[in-house]
């Protein structure tokens, strides 16, 4: 999939080891470079449901419309879809197959 972010900030974490290691130390930046890579090698949102451990799920609540990968614990990597319009269903539910874009929101713990 195609990978974008919603500040520099937030694609400078992401994007360097060192950056991502200082914010979060090594367990936590080693777990998101891993995510990060399997979400790039997934062709669709659907692929993604399927890696293993990465738990893929949409969010409920406030966060309605996007989805969340686990990290590690307790926090998640936020990101939604990137298309216009999206991809949907006849029932309004989002074709994930179609789904090749994303756009990272951010990392938190948002329990």
């Amino acid at each position: 999939m195609q990978i974008e972010f919603t500040n520099k900030k937030l694609c400078k974490i992401c994007s360097s080891a060192t950056e991502s290691q200082a914010k979060f130390g090594k367990p936590m930046a080693l777990k998101l470079q891993m995510r990060l890579g399997q979400m790039q090698a997934a062709e669709t949102l659907a692929d993604l449901l399927l890696v293993p451990g990465a738990r893929c799920h949409a969010l409920t609540g406030n966060l309605k419309g996007k989805f969340a990968v686990d990290l590690a614990h307790p926090y998640r990597l936020i990101f939604s879809p990137d298309h216009d319009p999206l991809p949907r269903k006849k029932d309004g539910g989002l074709i994930l197959e179609e789904v090749t874009a994303v756009v990272i929101q951010a990392i938190k713990d948002y329990h």
